[in-house]
């Protein structure tokens, strides 16, 4: 008899914590339990992660966690998203909130200090192939289409609920004309306003793809400068030293020390459980919601 293969749904928790708190937060609409503690965030992560559990089924899910702003990226680069605004106060007491209703579905919170989900993310799902099962990660960050494979595919986040733009190596490559590997390479190049660092001044979209298209990467460019046009050579040697510098801040790492065995990840809900956890939160509604949008033993 066939087995089916296991698929586990990677989750960039922050990604999706952040989109349900400003989903509501621009509205106004903020959910506060009789004890003070505002919940919206919480509330609409669950919503996402049901939604995307009814959408993809998949037979295991972790969720990943930035553990603070300091990592070794920053450490590499004193203005690593140097640029991003402190978290709003009513999101802050949320974060261990949607930790605990997260371990109330028997789900793993993955998280470790110095590094970011991203690196939790790509370790794991390195790890996991090995398994034999197939990864989808969900995230609203384009620095996860890196880990794009025939094993991995990746599920962005788009507007609203229960939306998303899934990319697989060849769909990643009909939109950007190169292959997920070399996305390191492009934000070298053009760097990440979001992230905070420049790449090489000058250098866009558009021209990084070009040089990405033509050379493989950026040991290929430099190996080639002579056949750049002027304007491109320059701009590359002014700004060597930050070339080679977003090239480390980009690359996701697939080697920290975290794991999560696929036994711990099973994916079948304790609904007396969860349900005990949502009325302790007051979430009204969310019962319903679970039922409608189940896809787990």
């Amino acid at each position: 008899m066939e087995t089916k293969q296991p698929s586990l749904m990677l989750v960039d928790g922050m990604a999706l914590l952040f989109r349900a708190f400003y989903a509501t937060a621009v509205t106004g609409q903020f959910m506060i339990n009789s004890k003070g503690v505002p919940t919206n965030a919480v509330y609409g992560f669950v919503k996402h992660f049901l939604m995307a559990v009814s959408e993809f089924k998949p037979s295991h899910a972790a969720i990943c966690w930035d553990m603070g702003s300091k990592t070794f990226r920053s450490e590499m680069y004193e203005g690593y998203k140097a640029n991003r605004s402190e978290a709003p106060i009513e999101l802050i007491p949320q974060f261990e909130l949607v930790k605990d209703v997260v371990a109330a579905f028997d789900l793993p919170n993955i998280g470790l200090a110095g590094f970011e989900a991203d690196d939790c993310i790509g370790t794991i799902a390195r790890m996991t192939k090995k398994e034999e099962a197939r990864i989808l990660i969900l995230t609203g960050d384009q620095d996860i289409l890196q880990l794009i494979d025939d094993n991995i595919s990746v599920a962005l986040l788009k507007k609203g609920f229960g939306n998303y733009l899934v990319h697989n190596p060849a769909s990643f490559f009909e939109e950007k004309g190169i292959s997920p590997t070399q996305m390191i390479d492009l934000k070298a190049l053009m760097g990440d306003p979001s992230d905070n660092y420049p790449g090489v001044k000058g250098i866009g979209e558009k021209t990084a793809l070009r040089l990405l298209q033509q050379y493989s990467n950026v040991e290929g460019i430099l190996e080639n400068l002579h056949e750049l046009t002027k304007s491109q050579r320059a701009k590359i040697e002014q700004d060597l030293d930050m070339l080679h510098l977003s090239r480390k801040l980009a690359e996701i790492k697939c080697d920290v020390p975290v794991e999560c065995k696929l036994p711990e990840a099973v994916l079948k809900v304790d609904r007396d459980k969860v349900f005990a956890k949502f009325a302790e939160v007051e979430f009204k509604g969310l019962h319903r919601f679970l039922e409608d949008h189940r896809a787990y033993a």
